[in-house]
């Protein structure tokens, strides 16, 4: 009994996942921008060794640091779950997860196959695993061109070939999302969180 009620204290993790393209992120940023949902779910930051897009802000939409940055944290034990992905690491910080969660805060995150099973299985009774899946490989495609101007053609092939592994995992998620509408795919995911966050 005590087990529940402190699980039912902590805050809940929501994982969204999917081939690059699929919307994931941008959902998520929706999500949080909705007033009822910004109040119970914040963002989580990983920290990354891609270059910043002109876009992004240090802090806020990553945690930029140098490959050799990233293996020091590695080795202080300061990242939950990590990736590599065409070439650049991706981490989730411990601490940032684990204060959040004793606050009782419900947390967002943007992982990749990988990881979401690693949430999972260190926090599985906190862990909600939503798959977004993308209209079609060609919708996805034009995403991931008009995202990024920058995307060479081999990437963007490299993307895709990926997607398609992906793909095969949605199954496996505690929920599947179509994302070919942002307002229907948003609203069904507001009412994932909702129903998550009062059981």
């Amino acid at each position: 009994m005590k087990t529940a009620e402190l699980h039912k204290k902590q805050g809940k993790i929501f994982v969204l996942s999917g081939p690059s393209g699929s919307g994931k992120t941008t959902l998520l940023s929706s999500l949080i921008q909705d007033k009822k949902i910004g109040n119970i779910l914040t963002k989580s930051r990983s920290f990354t060794t891609r270059p910043r897009r002109s876009q992004e802000k240090d802090g806020k939409d990553y945690f930029f640091v140098s490959a050799q940055e990233f293996r020091q944290l590695l080795k202080a034990k300061k990242i939950l779950e990590w990736t590599k992905y065409l070439g650049y690491y991706y981490g989730t910080p411990k601490e940032l997860v684990e204060a959040q969660l004793k606050k009782g805060r419900s947390m967002g995150f943007c992982l990749d196959l990988k990881g979401a099973s690693l949430l999972k299985k260190i926090y599985p009774k906190n862990t909600v695993t939503i798959f977004v899946l993308p209209p079609s490989l060609d919708t996805l495609k034009t995403r991931i061109q008009g995202r990024c101007k920058s995307t060479d053609a081999q990437e963007v092939k490299q993307r895709l070939k990926l997607a398609r592994k992906e793909l095969l995992a949605a199954p496996a998620f505690d929920y599947c999302v179509l994302n070919s509408n942002l307002k229907v795919a948003l609203k069904e995911l507001k009412a994932i969180v909702l129903a998550q966050v009062n059981s």
